[in-house]
């Protein structure tokens, strides 16, 4: 029997997945548990037409994402932050600063979350770090982190 799933389903799939199970599974689990539908005509199109419209949205997601990582990727991004004569910092230089630097430097918003950096950084020079804007696309950048003038 044809069942479109409501619920990800251990072993079977995820929700909106057409699959074929047995009719007794079908009938004494899925079914009575509103785990799953059966796939009728009018069921099957819902289903291709939300699957369609999901691609959609995330192929526009991921497009938006390349083209935000084209524009961050290799620029330098500077910070001005306190420090000591020795080159060490008061205090670090954590996500949310770079991410707010970055943000006012290209003009859109980056989740602090989403930036890696390699380590704290406590003191003055130039140092890689990346943003993972989307699933497989990120972006490397330059945070330079100058002594406040």
């Amino acid at each position: 029997m044809k069942v479109i799933l409501k619920q990800d389903v251990k072993n079977i799939g995820k929700k909106d997945e057409i699959h074929e199970v047995s009719d007794g599974y079908a009938r004494n689990y899925l079914l009575p548990r509103g785990l799953a539908a059966a796939a009728d005509a009018a069921a099957v199109n819902t289903a291709r037409t939300k699957s369609e419209a999901k691609a959609h949205h995330e192929a526009e997601a991921r497009a938006a994402a390349e083209a935000l990582a084209a524009k961050i990727g290799g620029c330098t991004v500077a910070i001005q932050v306190k420090g000591g004569a020795s080159g060490k910092l008061y205090g670090k230089v954590t996500a949310k600063d770079v991410a707010e630097a970055l943000g006012k430097q290209i003009g859109a918003e980056i989740d602090k979350k989403k930036i890696e950096l390699p380590a704290a950084i406590r003191e003055f020079g130039t140092c890689q770090a990346q943003v993972r804007l989307h699933a497989g696309v990120s972006a490397a950048f330059n945070v330079k982190v100058e002594p406040l003038a």
